[in-house]
């Protein structure tokens, strides 16, 4: 392999934003945020709205079908109506 064009494979922490499921894996991606893991490390940590813990085809049930989009939970979290709502 070339030296250098390569991303580097490092252990990282993913989370699961509905549930709060955690897993720890390697990949390529970056993140500004750390978690401190079970074994005693800090690792980055990635958050993803949808995996195994959640997502039906793992689960076999729906789960969180009425969370809503990033817009929605935006507009809630402020207490904003949409301006076609007016």
């Amino acid at each position: 392999m070339k030296e250098g064009i390569h991303p580097n494979y490092d252990k990282v922490v993913f989370q699961d934003t509905n549930s709060g499921y955690k897993f720890l894996t390697s990949s390529t991606m970056k993140s500004s945020e750390t978690i401190e893991w079970d074994d005693g490390n800090t690792y980055p940590l990635i958050k993803v709205e949808v995996s195994s813990d959640t997502h039906p085809f793992y689960t076999g049930v729906q789960k969180f079908a009425d969370r809503g989009g990033r817009a929605d939970r935006f507009m809630k979290k402020y207490n904003m109506k949409r301006p076609e709502e007016d």
